[in-house]
């Protein structure tokens, strides 16, 4: 079985996860990327405690692009420090599993 990843990040907001989620679409180095609109985020940041709300996404991917869609949000991201995390699928209906391999030029 090949190995599916879920990358993780979040944004300042929805217009620039979602810019971001076409891009990789685009470029086949995701299947899909569902964004989530207004979280709470609280983080350190410079010494001081932040409350914020920001935007996060989940792309799905196979375990080979993983770094290319790792370096690609960095590059097109507008945080000094972005929150980019690569998390294991270790699971998923076979159909939708396929589809991930099908859509991800990896």
């Amino acid at each position: 079985m090949k190995h599916y990843r879920s990358v993780y990040a979040t944004f300042r907001d929805r217009e620039q996860a979602a810019e971001i989620a076409r891009i990789l679409v685009n470029e086949g180095l995701v299947a899909c990327v569902n964004v989530i609109d207004k979280i709470s985020s609280i983080y350190r940041w410079q010494g001081e405690v932040i409350e914020d709300t920001e935007t996060v996404f989940f792309a799905k991917t196979i375990e080979s692009s993983v770094e290319a869609v790792i370096a690609r949000i960095v590059q097109l991201h507008s945080y000094d420090i972005p929150c980019v995390l690569a998390l294991p699928i270790v699971g998923g209906h076979p159909p939708y599993l396929d589809w991930i391999d099908q859509s991800v030029r990896g």
